[in-house]
Formats: structure tokens, sequence, C-alpha cells
């Protein structure tokens, strides 16, 4: 029997504990906000890591964005050596998922299987991909368990909210330098076919209109901020959301319409604060004299950040030129540059051969609408060979009823599996 199907009945043989293990990881609620349970997961994943033979370390990310004595923000790093000197692959999950939301009709923390699907908040993205590695890199261990060089597994924090307190955070202390760490897969839920090469930039601000509080039966005394905002939103309508239609990509990206440029607004706020659910009375005659709008603006690799930051200066000071009384701040929030893996790269070529292997098709190449820990891993760590690979579906991230199927993660685990062998091959 060849190596690839030893690892194939290998795998095979541990179907029942792919199931139980996606189940236990997502009965634990790794609620991002606020940062719930992350040691309770990390300690689990150590227990689980350590009695396969992994050296583990819990790495608490203190002072990060998020980082309190309530809520702290612990990672795992688990390492697995071979008999002889090699390359180190490792493999990336976030353990932190998104609130369940409205319109379950399972326990989103219940872990239930039925009909070969696994539910709840966080199965496909991405406890089901952080299931799947572990059960290749154990298959591929009891296998190969002379094989060269080292496999990594770790579990990350706040990837949900910009990663600050995970990759981030560990790609600063050289976790991810390329002297120790060669490959690295991210099994994000992109597809089982799919490889993920990188993904597009974000930069995210706040705008800020101005006006001059009266009282609300007399408008003409204030100036309303939040007409001024509707001039904003007007302008966009009229020329920027025009604009970024037209900007197109070379890049990959699915689905088809986030191959151009663009932009959402996130939320919007003027006027007095929101009242307490329980409160019954009205609120005051006020003009209000504030609005604020989050902007939250993706772009293409071929574009540049300073011109994105631009545009929309730009737009508000035309606005400012032309419209009596117009007045704004604006303040940046967030911004990641775009990134992709070259397709020759090392770990895209033996991912891709092993996607052939189990499906008897070629590997579609995509880069994602939206960015993931691939960002700090390349700008950080300054480690090139990372790709996103992982069973799933991407439109069931962050739904009600959300779920992973078995199938597809012990198809994914035995591409993993099939690319250790290659990548680790004496």
């Amino acid at each position: 029997m060849s190596i690839a199907d030893r690892l194939r009945a290998e795998i095979a043989g541990r179907r029942d504990d792919l199931v139980a293990l996606t189940q236990d990881l997502i009965r634990i609620p790794t609620l991002n906000p606020p940062g719930a349970n992350y040691r309770e997961i990390c300690d689990y994943l150590d227990r689980r890591l350590r009695a396969s033979g992994f050296a583990t370390e819990l790495v608490r990310a203190t002072g990060a964005p998020g980082d309190s004595d309530r809520y702290p923000r612990w990672n795992i790093v688990a390492r697995k050596s071979g008999a002889r000197a090699g390359p180190c692959v490792h493999f990336n999950a976030h353990i932190d998922v998104v609130e369940a939301g409205h319109g379950w009709t399972v326990d989103p923390f219940g872990g239930l299987l039925r009909e070969g699907h696994i539910y709840g908040r966080g199965a496909c993205d991405m406890k089901g991909g952080l299931a799947a590695s572990i059960v290749a890199a154990e298959a591929f261990i009891a296998v190969l368990p002379d094989f060269a060089g080292a496999i990594e597994i770790s579990g990350t924090a706040d990837e949900e909210s910009g990663g600050f307190g995970g990759v981030a955070y560990l790609a600063e202390r050289g976790w991810f330098d390329p002297a120790r760490v060669q490959h690295v897969i991210i099994p994000e839920p992109l597809n089982k076919d799919r490889i993920c090469l990188g993904h597009r930039g974000v930069w995210w601000a706040e705008i800020e209109t101005k006006g001059e509080i009266a009282h609300g039966s007399m408008p003409f005394l204030g100036d309303c901020a939040v007409r001024h905002m509707g001039a904003v939103i007007a302008e966009m309508e009229a020329r920027l959301f025009p604009a970024l239609a037209q900007k197109r990509t070379a890049m990959p990206v699915v689905p088809e319409g986030a191959r151009q440029s663009t932009l959402n607004i996130n939320s919007i706020h003027g006027g007095a604060p929101e009242p307490p659910e329980d409160d019954t009375g009205l609120p005051s005659p006020c003009v209000p004299d504030r609005c604020r709008m989050v902007i939250d603006r993706r772009f293409l690799i071929e574009e540049d950040i300073a011109e994105v930051e631009a545009e929309i200066r730009a737009l508000l000071e035309t606005l400012r030129e032309g419209r009596p009384g117009f007045d704004y701040d604006i303040r940046e929030l967030h911004r990641v540059l775009p990134t992709m893996t070259r397709r020759d790269a090392p770990v895209v070529g033996a991912v891709a051969r092993a996607v052939r292997a189990v499906f008897d098709r070629e590997a579609e190449y995509v880069v994602s609408p939206g960015t993931y820990d691939q960002k700090h891993i390349d700008r950080i760590g300054r480690l090139k060979n990372c790709i996103a690979y992982g069973p799933g579906i991407l439109d069931l991230a962050h739904k009600p009823d959300e779920w992973v199927g078995v199938e597809d993660m012990m198809q994914s685990a035995t591409v993993m599996a099939l690319a250790l062998h290659e990548l680790l091959a004496d």
C-alpha cells in the first residue's frame, strides 16, 4: 500500500474522532466580542495536542486591543518535531466566533450532528477547519512518525475583530518568522477544492459632520448635522459608488461582485443617544449637532491606499466648498493592504496537487473578498508562503444554522495530510 493510500485509510478511521472534536470545539462558546472562553478552548486544545505528542505553549496577548483580566486574549501554539531537520508546516486557525444572532432553528452551541452536517456557530468558520487540520496532522504522524521537519498547529484569538490579540501579536514576536516557519495553511472555509491566495485590502474610517444644536420646533435657528451627512451619502450615491463599480481587478476574487472596489456604510448615528430598551419616554426636541458614520472601503491590489483615502477626503472637501455650513472631521479606524501569494509558491503547489489527488480535478484559485489573518503573517511575519485552505462553504459563515459537512472535513483533512507528505518529504 502506498503512503498516500495509508494516509487515506488512517483518516478514514478517524471519522468519529473528527466529528467529536468538532462538536467539542463548537460547544465552547468563544464569542467575540467580548472574547469569552479563550482560555477554556486553549486548555482543551492543550490537552488534546499534548496527548498527541506536541509540545505546547499558551501565549496571552497582554496589552493587545481587547485584552483584559476579565477577557484575556489567549492563544495556543503546538509543535511536533520530526526525526530529522526540515521545514516547518504551520496550520493556523482562529478560535473566536461571532455572535449567534437570531433565526437559529438549532442550538448554536450544541454541535448537533444531523444528516452529515454539524451545526453551530463557528462550525464552518472555522472550528471545522481547525479540527480537520488536527486530525490531518495526527494521521500523518501516525503513518510517518520519522518525518523530516516540524508541524505546528495554532489556535489564535480575535480574527473576527482584526486578529491583533492573536496572529498579529504572535507575528510581532517572531512566531511566524521565515527562519522558524516555512509554510502556512489557514483552514478558512473557502470550499474544499479551492486554494485561497489572499484577500482584498480594507480601509475603515469614521466621518463626523458638524452642526449646531437648537430647539426642534425652530430648526432654522440651528444647523442639522444629519442633513449634512445626508449630503455626504447623496454625493457617494451620485459619484463615488459608480466610480468604484468601474474599478476592476485581475485578482480571482470570489464572489464575482467583489472583483470591483466596494464601500459599505457600516453605521450612522446622529442626535441624542439611543434610549435604553425599557425607556418609555419621548426624546427631547433638539436639532442634532453631530452625526457620525463608519465606512468600510474594500480595495484592490491595483489601488494605492493613499488614493483610497484621498478620494473620500476629496468628496468631503467638495461639500465643504459648495454646501453652506458644512464641516467635518474624519478619522481612520483600520487599514489592511491587499495580499496575494504567488501561484508558484511551494505551499500552493503542494496543496494543489493534493486537491487533484483527492477530487480528480484541478484546484480553483481564489482571493477572499474580506481579510483574514494572512495579512499579519505576510506584513508582520514577512512570510509570503501562506494560503487559506479548508472545509466549509464561505456563504454560511456568520449565518443562522451555520454548518460544516462531515465529508467535506474528511476530504479536506486528506488534502492536508497529502500536502504534509509532500512538504515534509525527506
